[in-house]
Parts: structure tokens; sequence; C-alpha cells
């Protein structure tokens, strides 16, 4: 079999190469510039986001908008379920939790342990999500029951019952472990029910923020979508 030289000299490659144009990112800008046309009227407008725009993360419709103006707005229909997760070793999961439980609309937020915690994740969701912060787990559990909430911890232990054939409560806190250790002691013996994700891969567990995206979706698959387990 034979073969063929390429006729291709590195000096044409060369001229080719100089001849291509730039190839140049496209930029692209996130919200709004200023407002055109007459000014709207209204005390949930901002003048100063309508004079020099919007670039912040939120949607269409609350474009301009006050930030305690969308955050008033949102408190009108926020779902009747809570969020908790243990923060000890400052869990790089929680931000990537804030942005979840902001997505579907969580009553609020808990933070058990350690004050400060890893925003980053949090895409600045947790301007408009209330963060509550329980410095123990005993005065997380006295809330809750002040609250008549039903505990219930997401992890693998012994006694944990699948997630996906339990009849979630309407009224309830859900709560996750840092990555790592996963639940305290403390929170799976106040927890009414624990309950794990069926998995069907080769490890043990999922992220922490993973697992709370998937609670999170459960409960508005019961509650919003009245889908009730089989």
């Amino acid at each position: 079999m034979s073969t063929t030289a390429s006729t291709t000299s590195p000096t044409s490659d060369a001229a080719a190469t100089a001849e291509a144009p730039e190839y140049i990112e496209p930029h692209h800008e996130v919200g709004v510039g200023p407002w055109e046309g007459e000014l709207p009227e209204g005390e949930h407008w901002d003048p100063e986001l309508l004079a020099e725009g919007d670039r912040r993360n939120v949607l269409d419709q609350y474009r301009y908008w006050k930030m305690d103006a969308i955050i008033a707005e949102l408190d009108t229909r926020r779902h009747d379920f809570h969020i908790a997760i243990e923060n000890w070793q400052h869990d790089m999961n929680i931000g990537t939790v804030v942005r979840t439980a902001n997505a579907f609309m969580a009553k609020e937020v808990h933070i058990i342990g350690r004050r400060r915690w890893n925003r980053r994740g949090a895409m600045v969701t947790d301007r408009y999500q209330h963060v509550r912060h329980h410095p123990t787990v005993e005065d997380f559990v006295a809330w809750a029951h002040s609250e008549e909430l039903a505990i219930i911890g997401i992890d693998i232990f012994p006694d944990s019952v699948q997630l996906e054939s339990y009849e979630l409560p309407r009224k309830c806190v859900l709560v996750f472990g840092q990555e790592g250790p996963g639940l305290s002691e403390e929170v799976h013996a106040a927890a009414e029910a624990t309950l794990s994700i069926e998995q069907f891969g080769s490890t043990r567990s999922i992220n922490a923020a993973s697992a709370a995206g998937i609670a999170m979706h459960a409960w508005i698959r019961r509650h919003v979508f009245n889908q009730r387990v089989s």
C-alpha cells in the first residue's frame, strides 16, 4: 500500500494561520440597562436601578424592584417546609443548599453550629432567602417544637426509611448533616424520622447539596403537585 506525502508546506500553514480571523469570546451581559421612557410609579421600584440598570440575578418580573420589595412578595407564597444543615466544620455545601432552597421557596434555611458559612455557592440568593442561626442542636430542636414542625433527618442510618416511599408531612424541617460525618447523633435522636435516598451506584452516599435538592423536590411533588407515594 502506498502513501502520499502532504503537499502543504510549513510556510503555507503559517500564512493560513495569519490570515484566519481571531476568535473573540462573545460577551453576554446579565440583566437590563437603564429604564427607557417614562419612569413607572410605585413604592417597589428602585430609583437607582431605574437610572443605572439592573444586573442582578433575579427573574425578569423583579427587574428594577427594591430588594425588600422582592423579599416581601416572595414571603406571600413561601412553602411550609424549612431546611436545616449542620455547620460544625464550615461545610462548603451550605451555599448551594441555600440557593436550592430559594429555588423551591423554602420558608427558611437554618444553620446549626457555626454562624459563619461559605456563601459562594449561594450565588447571592441568600439576600432573598430567610436564614436563621442556631448555635446548638438543642436550640434548633426547641425552635422546631415551638413551631410544631416535624424534624425529618436525611441520612443513611440502620433505622432510615426510603424517602421515595415516605409520606412527607406538609409542615416539616428537613435536616442535613455536613459532608463526611453526616447527620449528628443529636439530630438523629431528635428526628421524627430519618430518611435515606435510594442509590444504585458504587458509592455509599451522595453529596449533601445534591441530597438536599432531591429531598426538597420530593416535598414539592407531594404538596404542590399532589403526587402521593405508592
